[in-house]
Formats: C-alpha cells, sequence, structure tokens
C-alpha cells in the first residue's frame, strides 16, 4: 500500500466528501476518486458506500482508518527525525474559540511567528463538542478547551489555568453596588452573552434556568461588552476578556460568584503520536498560557 493513498483515504473517511478532500489536498476531484479506487483494487474491498451524493464508510473502511491514521503519523515522524533543517517546521490545525483566541494565546501566536517561521499555525474556531469530534477524527492536530470537564473520551488533555469569570455589567446598571447578589436577584436583568455552544454561556444559561430570564445574542464577545456597556444587559463572560473594560470603568464587575469553574486546556487524540513541532506548540502553549494566568 503507497502512503499516498493511505493518506487521501484517511483526509476522506474524515471529512466523508471526494470534493472536500480535493480542495483540502490540493487535488483534482477525479485524482482523489482513483486513489482510491486504486487503494481498494489493491485490497479487494470497498472502503465506501456511495449513498447518492453522500459516502459513509464500509467495515473494511472502519478496520482501515486507525492503521491510515498510525502509518501517517510514523511517516511524520521519521521525517521530523531525519530532517537536516535546524529549525521545526510544519503545519498545526489547532481548534479553538474567540475568547481564547483573542486573550490568551497572542503571546503563543506571536512568540511561533517570530522564533519559529517555518511552523505554519492554522486557526479553526469552534467550540467544545465540534473541536472534541475533530480532534478525534484526526482533523485538528491539538485543540483549546474552556470546559469544566477536564476528561474527555478519546483524547489526553492537559489543564493549562483555571479560567475566572466576571458577571459585568455597565456603570449605570442598578445592579451596580449590591452585594451578595444570587441567581434570583437577576431574575429580572436583561441577560447579553454570546451564541449557544459557549460554554460559560450555557452553564450561565441553566444557572438562571428557574428564572427564565431572556437572552440577547449578540455572538461575538467584543460585540457582546459593546451591548453591555450601553446599557442593555448582564453578560457573563472571562475576567481575561474583560480586563481592559474593568480597568477603565467601562464596565463593573457584580458581586455574583458562578456556582461553576472553568479550565482552559489543550487537548489532543489519545494515542497520537506528536511530531516535534507539536510537541514545541504544546510546550509553549503550557508555558505562555500558564504564565500569564491569574495562578500562573
Amino acid at each position: 500500500m503507497e502512503l499516498r493513498l493511505l493518506t487521501t483515504f484517511e483526509k476522506v473517511a474524515t471529512v466523508l466528501s471526494f470534493t472536500r478532500a480535493a480542495a483540502d489536498l490540493g487535488y483534482a476531484q477525479s485524482s482523489v476518486t482513483g486513489q482510491i479506487r486504486s487503494l481498494e483494487s489493491s485490497l479487494g474491498v470497498e472502503l465506501f458506500e456511495r449513498l447518492g451524493s453522500r459516502i459513509r464508510l464500509t467495515e473494511a473502511g472502519e478496520r482501515l482508518l486507525p492503521y491510515a491514521r498510525r502509518m501517517g503519523e510514523l511517516a511524520e515522524e521519521a521525517r521530523t527525525a531525519v530532517a537536516s533543517a535546524a529549525e521545526p517546521a510544519g503545519t498545526i490545525a489547532v481548534g479553538t474559540m474567540e475568547s481564547l483566541t483573542s486573550y490568551r494565546l497572542p503571546a503563543l501566536l506571536e512568540y511561533f511567528h517570530h522564533r519559529y517561521p517555518a511552523v505554519r499555525l492554522t486557526l479553526r474556531p469552534t467550540l467544545g463538542d465540534e473541536t472534541r469530534q475533530a480532534l478525534r477524527q484526526g482533523t485538528y492536530d491539538v485543540g483549546f478547551l474552556m470546559e469544566p470537564d477536564t476528561e474527555h473520551e478519546g483524547l489526553e488533555s492537559e489543564v493549562l489555568a483555571p479560567e475566572p469569570l466576571a458577571l459585568v455589567a455597565g456603570p449605570d446598571h442598578p445592579l451596580v453596588g449590591r452585594t451578595g447578589l444570587t441567581a434570583a436577584d437577576l431574575a429580572g436583568a436583561r441577560l447579553v452573552g454570546t451564541e449557544p455552544g459557549c460554554p460559560y454561556r450555557d452553564l450561565f444559561e441553566a444557572e438562571l434556568r428557574e428564572w427564565a430570564p431572556p437572552f440577547m445574542e449578540f455572538g461575538t464577545i467584543e460585540a457582546t461588552k459593546r451591548g453591555v456597556a450601553a446599557g442593555l444587559g448582564i453578560a457573563l463572560l472571562p475576567r481575561v476578556a474583560v480586563a481592559a473594560e474593568l480597568t477603565s470603568g467601562t464596565l463593573v464587575a457584580l458581586d455574583w460568584e458562578a456556582p461553576f469553574t472553568l479550565f482552559t486546556q489543550l487537548a489532543w487524540r489519545r494515542g497520537k503520536r506528536l511530531p516535534a513541532h507539536v510537541r514545541l506548540f504544546v510546550e509553549q502553549a503550557r508555558r505562555l498560557v500558564r504564565e500569564q494566568s491569574p495562578t500562573g
């Protein structure tokens, strides 16, 4: 079996689309189709079921996939081991979320840009469930999570830091200055938040479900902060994302303690052999994110 054919098979099996696999690999779609047929012919089995415009793996394809991934990882490890270049090189697909990309990762991204220019970081904006699924499928090399749970099926994960949250309001909001706020005290407040699926948004909504306050969705953190500053409601956000506004007085932290704790984590597929440049990324993420965290 040619490694090139197994690489193409793994990509098609991951995205379940010949068209998308061709685009990702830089091939014509006919070339991808031909490579899969060559692999099926050499093995004497069908690897995909064609269901109209959709495809899915056959039982034989399911059995082959982990071997294809392992052989691809071994090939990458071998290339790294014998490479003559002194500098680390390669591409890293990183799953992340807006709050981490904007407020936790700039130092890490800047460090790699200047120190390791041959390492190409591709940031993929996704939230928890989607990030975990992409890691299990091998679409992402590593992924940043912000979750209350630190164990994830099929993944290795490392806690980088707890992520403090702040319930914020505009300076003229009626809840500003009140002490010992409870969830019931927030029942009459209008809530401003990012999209569903965001971990702190979902946990906050679940905590207040008994009182069912309405949520005004702004999508992004920056839009959410502007809406809160304009007096449209209150929002629960990572403290690192509102640090500048709290310092300037544009936003005020309310006296309410979230009954849950989130942890910023870095994860990758369990059993995956990380190439040298990916291991370097993990090491520097561990160092830089921890250094800038409140407990770092």
